[in-house]
């Protein structure tokens, strides 16, 4: 496994939250995102663009570049050009929207009005090539309660060299900055936080449990984009090519989908992720992805599945008999079984409750999706995982290459691996677990030897794994929680007799009871004695 713990080249993180706190008193910790994110997406787009306007000007200068001219005009022409932007992946920034201009003018007493101007040329010229991009930098700092002095602090802080993508051209700096920030202000915010972050070491599990090398990639929950980038880490980290994945995805916050949308931008990924609420208004109903990674809303109720039309495509069965309005959990499954490709595999982190639900509505799915083989592998994950819930979760990995047939995987349709990391993962704090690399290495080679055809031999582990054939499954009534099927972790044996054993564990404590005693004669008699 290659190293997927990457770590930004900064060395200063309590400084980036302490700009964050340069906004305390002015905005709510839930709005310093708001405020802060597109600070840094502004800052990259315009230092993407003087890297490409610099490299333009070396390259005229350059006789032996097909580039070179002395005629002022013609480099004029070549600077201006669009299309020598576009072609990178670029964008001609306006001079107002540039970040030098902003730095130039943070403590003048209108910066703010200067920062909301440069948000709306930025944000017109994004759209006028992507149309998609537009309105992601709204006009909000005039109207909020910041002042100047904040604002301008907040400018300067992030002007940081090393925060620079020019003075650090190798790292992915401004991307890791939005990365930090995105994972506190979901400490921050607590349990608002959902909508928009998964912890990143539950992320890393997922991807790389389902190696998404290349094809599309598809979630329908997508929050900030976390699961997209984490994929694209993963593909770098493997010598893979990004321009081998196309990323879709469906969130139904407009504010959250604009954090996707910069953060996704940030690595210079192509995508098209939409507006709307995945259950009811799927946009993307002709999509059939390669990989599915995702972490739904657990337990949504009353969803209204009485909107969903009686011949959904999504559907497996009668609506009557395959939704619920207590619990959305399985309208999820179905839909992502839907966006499956023909030989495509989806990594959805779930409620625990989704494994053991005798709700009719649930139970009728679940057991649909065990008799038709499309249940490949159950993790139980350890508690505290999360910042924004308590709810114990699993996840679920569901397959339709599971026939064997793709040269890759072997024909398994007759079992269900189940693995129990419950015991798993490092706590970070006094209230967060996070899976180390060790435990995500081992979790992700114990799914591939067990799913892979050149893997190493898969084996059985007691309080670990289990590969569970279809009808053990069945016998036990359909529950998919790890711990019915993977047992209890074997005590290794001492080799001591039991009747020696308590033995020796009375004489111990009558020996501690015995002393006991004589401590509390020598207290009371040094009472008498005061």
């Amino acid at each position: 496994m290659a190293d997927k713990k990457v770590k930004a080249d900064i060395n200063f993180e309590q400084e980036l939250w302490k700009a964050a706190n340069e906004l305390r008193g002015a905005v709510a910790e839930n709005q310093y995102k708001d405020f802060v994110l597109p600070m840094i997406f502004l800052k990259h787009m315009s230092e993407r663009y003087e890297i490409r306007r610099e490299e333009l000007q070396s390259l005229m200068e350059d006789k032996t570049s097909s580039y070179y001219t002395e005629d002022r005009d013609e480099r004029h022409y070549v600077l201006e050009d669009s299309d020598e932007y576009l072609s990178q992946n670029i964008y001609i920034v306006p001079e107002k929207a540039r970040w030098n201009y902003l730095m130039a003018n943070a403590e003048q007493d209108n910066i703010k009005v200067l920062v909301d101007d440069a948000f709306e040329l930025l944000d017109a010229t994004l759209g006028q090539s992507r149309p998609d991009l537009k309105g992601i930098l709204p006009r909000i700092f005039v109207k909020s309660q910041l002042t100047a002095r904040q604002v301008g602090g907040l400018i300067n802080l992030l002007s940081h060299p090393k925060l620079s993508q020019k003075e650090n051209p190798e790292s992915d700096v401004l991307g890791r900055v939005y990365e930090y920030y995105i994972g506190k202000f979901a400490l921050a915010e607590g349990s608002g936080a959902g909508q928009f972050f998964t912890p990143g070491s539950i992320v890393r599990l997922m991807v790389e449990m389902i190696e998404p090398y290349e094809g599309k990639i598809f979630d329908a929950a997508c929050g900030s984009g976390g699961m997209f980038v984490q994929s694209l880490k993963f593909l770098e980290s493997h010598g893979g090519d990004k321009r081998k994945i196309s990323i879709y995805g469906q969130e139904r916050y407009d504010g959250t989908l604009r954090l996707c949308k910069m953060n996704l931008a940030l690595r210079d990924l192509s995508f098209d992720v939409r507006l709307g609420d995945s259950l009811l208004q799927d946009k993307f109903p002709d999509l059939k992805a390669d990989y599915i990674i995702v972490n739904p809303p657990f337990n949504v109720s009353q969803w209204h599945p009485e909107d969903l039309p009686e011949n959904d495509p999504r559907l497996f069965g009668p609506k009557e008999e395959f939704t619920t309005d207590g619990n959305a959990n399985f309208m999820w499954m179905q839909t992502f079984w839907s966006h499956l490709s023909d030989r495509g595999t989806a990594s959805v982190v779930m409620a625990n409750g989704a494994m053991t639900s005798n709700n009719k509505g649930e139970k009728n799915v679940r057991e649909f999706m065990v008799d038709n083989h499309m249940v490949d592998c159950i993790v139980r994950l350890p508690d505290k995982l999360f910042l924004t819930t308590g709810i114990p979760a699993c996840i679920f990995i569901l397959s339709k290459n599971r026939d064997g047939k793709d040269g890759e995987h072997r024909e398994r349709k007759n079992e269900i691996l189940f693995i129990d990391c419950s015991k798993m993962g490092t706590m970070e704090s006094r209230k967060l677990r996070i899976f180390t690399d060790a435990d995500i290495d081992r979790v992700a080679a114990t799914y591939h030897a067990w799913r892979n055809v050149n893997a190493d031999k898969y084996q059985n582990i007691d309080g670990y794994c289990y590969a569970a054939s279809l009808e053990e499954v069945r016998q036990q009534d359909y529950k998919l929680t790890p711990g019915i099927y993977v047992g209890t972790e074997e005590v290794e044996d001492d080799g001591i007799p039991f009747e020696d054993k308590m033995a020796g564990l009375q004489a111990t404590l009558q020996e501690q009871f015995t002393r006991g005693n004589e401590l509390q004669a020598k207290i009371l008699e040094n009472f008498e004695k005061l």
